[in-house]
C-alpha cells in the first residue's frame, strides 16, 4: 500500500489554486504525456478476425436484421464479478456495468429464403464468451447491450424481440475488424463499480460510502471520480493506493471507501486533486500492465 502522505501535497496544492478544473486537466495531460513517452509506440488500431459464436434474428423498419455474436481474445473482458454481484449492481445502477465489444459495419446478405437482409458482427472477449455460453442471463444481457449499441451507433430502431438461429453460428461472412490500440473506445468504459460490503450497513452516524466512477482514459491510464458532497476541500482527506486497491477516508469519519480494482496500478506515479466546485476527488492512476 502506498503511503498516503505522498499524495497529500497533490491534494493541498490543487485545493489552493483557483481554477481546479484547469489544474486537473493539466494533471491528466501531464500524466498522459509521461505515459506515452515511456511506452513503445503502438499503432492506432489493430486488426482482428472475430470467431463465430451464435446468430440472432430480429428486424427493423427496413427489414430483417441478423446479429452475429462473435468473439476474439483481443477484446478486453468486462469486470470479473459473479452473477449475484452483477444483478445487485444492475438493480442499483443499470449503466454501471460495461461489456467491452466491437461493433462491426453493416453488410448486406441473403437469408435462407434468398431474400435480402442486413447483418452485423459484434465481438466480445473469448473467455467471457465461453462463460456466456453457460448462462442464459449473460447471453440475454450481451444481446441487449449489443442491440442497444448498434442502435446508438447506426441510428437504428431494432425490435426488442429476437430469436437465436439453430445450427447456424453466423449469417454471411465475418469480416475483420479494427480495434483501437492507443485510446480505448467508449464501450470499454468501466463505469461505476459495485463494491460489495459483506458487513451490515453502517449506522447513520457512521462513515458514508461515496459513489465511485472509474474509466480507462488511455491504455495505461485509469481515472477515478469520487463524489464527496459533504466536503468543501481536501483538508483531512486521506488517500491510499495499492497495486489493486483504492482507499479513501474523509475527515471526522464522514466517508470511507475501500474498493478492489481488477487492474495493476502504479501507486508511486498516481496523482490526485480535489475539485471544489464539483466536490469530487479526482485520481489519475497509471497502470503497470495493460489488460489483455
Amino acid at each position: 500500500m502506498a503511503d498516503s502522505k505522498l499524495l497529500v501535497p497533490e491534494l493541498s496544492e490543487a485545493e489552493t489554486m483557483g481554477a481546479e478544473a484547469t489544474r486537473f486537466e493539466e494533471l491528466l495531460l501531464q500524466a498522459s504525456k509521461e505515459l506515452q513517452q515511456a511506452q513503445t509506440t503502438r499503432p492506432e488500431s489493430t486488426q482482428i478476425q472475430p470467431q463465430p459464436g451464435f446468430c440472432i434474428k430480429t428486424n427493423s423498419s427496413e427489414g430483417k436484421v441478423f446479429i452475429n455474436i462473435c468473439h476474439s481474445p483481443s477484446i478486453p473482458p468486462p469486470a470479473d464479478m459473479t452473477e449475484d454481484e452483477l444483478l445487485q449492481m444492475l438493480e442499483e445502477d443499470q449503466a454501471g456495468f460495461r461489456i467491452p465489444m466491437s461493433l462491426g459495419e453493416p453488410h448486406a446478405e441473403l437469408d435462407a429464403k434468398g431474400q435480402g437482409c442486413t447483418a452485423y458482427d459484434v465481438a466480445v472477449n473469448s473467455d467471457f464468451y465461453r462463460r456466456m455460453q453457460k448462462s442464459d442471463f449473460l447471453r440475454e444481457l450481451v444481446v441487449t447491450i449489443a442491440r442497444e449499441g448498434l442502435e446508438d451507433k447506426y441510428h437504428l430502431q431494432l425490435n426488442s424481440e429476437w430469436r437465436m438461429l439453430k445450427n447456424r453460428p453466423f449469417l454471411g461472412s465475418i469480416s475483420q475488424q479494427n480495434i483501437r490500440s492507443q485510446q480505448r473506445p467508449r464501450i470499454q468504459e468501466l463505469g461505476s463499480l459495485y463494491t460489495p460490503d459483506p458487513s451490515s450497513p453502517a449506522a447513520p452516524e457512521g462513515p458514508q460510502k461515496p459513489h465511485l466512477n472509474l474509466w480507462l482514459e488511455a491504455p495505461d491510464l485509469l481515472l477515478a471520480e469520487i463524489d464527496l458532497p459533504k466536503l468543501d476541500g481536501a483538508l483531512g482527506l486521506s488517500l491510499e493506493i495499492g497495486e489493486n486497491r483504492l482507499v479513501v477516508g474523509g475527515p471526522q469519519q464522514l466517508y470511507h471507501l475501500d474498493t478492489y480494482i481488477p487492474l495493476r496500478i502504479n501507486s508511486d506515479q498516481s496523482k490526485a486533486a480535489f475539485h471544489r466546485k464539483r466536490k469530487q476527488l479526482l485520481v489519475a492512476m497509471p497502470l503497470l500492465s495493460v489488460p489483455s
